[in-house]
């Protein structure tokens, strides 16, 4: 008796068109979906999630400022607009060039006629001891998400606690991910605390940014590196720059470097690692030749070196003059490589991706930003304070997916930023009872299991 065919490798003599498979939903992915609109082609997007994330603003979920649907965009809605799409959710294990077959961890592989790889980078701990065990990172949702429960759960344990001692937040990175995390933090201690939590004294609580050089926002210009370390001080954060921390333990940081005799402990109830991102270490098994960080070598038309009809975009792809892993540069280079796709199909020549950068900007918090906008001509315009925080926002919504999710932010950020009191209504999860025999981890643990058991058996919720 004959099998059906899998729906995930469908018999090559029966496709009428050129199947281009997509690995990744996010910036650059996306932007090549859009590229290949008007194409004669099939494409598959393959994502591990059914959704992507707007990285930009998941700090925002963190400090409970957006919700997490405010910044996440359903995949297969794509297809709503785009109708040669298609969807699949998995894992990749493997890419076979000679074949042109990519297979999936969870079993099953597909043909591609052409391939974009466009899977982003994951968090970087450089090695450092703990880091990866006992730091919290903010790329994904889940981790925004687990971010803001451990923030409330620790406000609220001390305020149940009674012990009157000290809190700290410590921030690792200096970049505009740490930057505007501590930023976010300092607001949410100065803004809020006073009021939901009369139990605490704000003065008590200590946002602390460390950054192993000598400046915040490294990739700025130094009038704008200036105005953002200003910026956080005013708002009570505590800089300790020059610094490099040689441990994350579960109660702090150990500061110094590893060989270094001159170190010190640093208490803190939560530790956030927001100091760089790396290529995922899974691509090693890809077949994919690899450069400097582990990302993939691709050639000035953004194709992977000696796979003519692969390419890599994005923070995963290594040019031969590197560009920031950035916004940016991923959806510009997923535009070329569906551009260069159609090229190939139609018979024309490749052609060399060149970038163009837009600029950078960073925000602090309430009417505190930095932003650096290149013009025509090689002019900048430098932004600081009010402009550029209005910029910043301005960008960061009409950037997102989704005109539901550009209105609900507006409406969340408005509401923060904009209520004539300054005091915010945070936007929170599960937060677990105070119990003071178990550790934090191990109530989060509890918490997470009572609530998967609450969907499968609704009679534990009345027991």
């Amino acid at each position: 008796m004959n099998q059906p065919s899998s729906p995930s490798r469908a018999p090559r003599s029966a496709r009428r068109r050129p199947h281009v498979v997509i690995l990744g939903g996010g910036f650059a992915g996306l932007a090549a979906v859009r590229s290949l609109r008007s194409a004669d082609v099939d494409i598959t997007l393959v994502d591990r999630n059914t959704y992507n994330s707007f990285y930009p603003l998941l700090y925002q979920v963190a400090t409970a400022g957006l919700n997490p649907g405010d910044v996440t965009f359903f995949l297969r809605s794509v297809r709503m607009s785009q109708r040669n799409l298609s969807f699949r959710q998995g894992e990749i294990a493997g890419i076979d060039p000679a074949e042109q077959l990519i297979t999936f961890a969870e079993g099953g592989d597909m043909h591609y006629d052409y391939l974009i790889i466009a899977t982003g980078a994951t968090t970087n701990y450089f090695g450092v001891t703990g880091a990866a065990e006992n730091s919290r990172a903010i790329y994904t949702r889940a981790q925004a998400l687990r971010l803001r429960d451990e923030i409330f759960t620790n406000l609220e344990h001390a305020a149940a606690s009674n012990s009157n001692e000290d809190l700290a937040i410590v921030v690792v990175g200096a970049g505009p991910t740490g930057v505007e995390m501590a930023g976010a933090l300092a607001e949410l201690r100065n803004d809020a605390m006073a009021a939901i939590y009369p139990e605490l004294d704000p003065r008590r609580t200590h946002i602390v940014l460390v950054e192993m050089t000598d400046k915040v926002l490294g990739p700025f210009a130094p009038s704008l590196q200036q105005f953002a370390a200003r910026a956080l001080r005013e708002r009570g954060v505590e800089l300790r720059l020059n610094t490099s921390v040689a441990e994350v333990r579960e109660d702090g940081v150990l500061l110094g470097s590893k060989d270094s005799e001159e170190q010190e402990f640093l208490k803190a109830g939560i530790t956030i690692w927001a100091t760089g991102i790396t290529v995922p270490k899974a691509v090693a098994d890809w077949g994919v030749p690899q450069g400097r960080g582990g990302r993939i070598v691709v050639g000035e038309d953004l194709r992977v070196q000696g796979l003519p009809n692969v390419f890599a975009v994005g923070d995963v792809a290594l040019l031969p003059e590197p560009l920031p892993q950035l916004a940016q540069p991923a959806l510009q280079g997923g535009k070329h490589a569906g551009r260069q796709i159609a090229a190939l199909m139609a018979g024309r020549p490749t052609t060399a991706f060149h970038y163009h950068d837009k600029g950078t900007m960073a925000t602090v918090g309430r009417r505190a930003a930095v932003a650096d906008i290149q013009l025509m001509k090689g002019r900048t315009l430098k932004l600081t304070g009010t402009p550029a925080w209005i910029a910043w926002m301005f960008i960061h919504i009409v950037m997102l997916l989704g005109n539901r999710n550009r209105l609900a932010t507006l409406v969340n950020l408005a509401t923060k930023y904009f209520a004539p009191s300054r005091r915010t209504n945070p936007i929170v999860g599960d937060v677990p009872v105070f119990e003071p025999q178990l550790r934090l981890d191990e109530q989060h643990r509890a918490v997470y299991e009572a609530a998967e058991k609450a969907q499968t058996d609704p009679q534990s919720v009345a027991r």
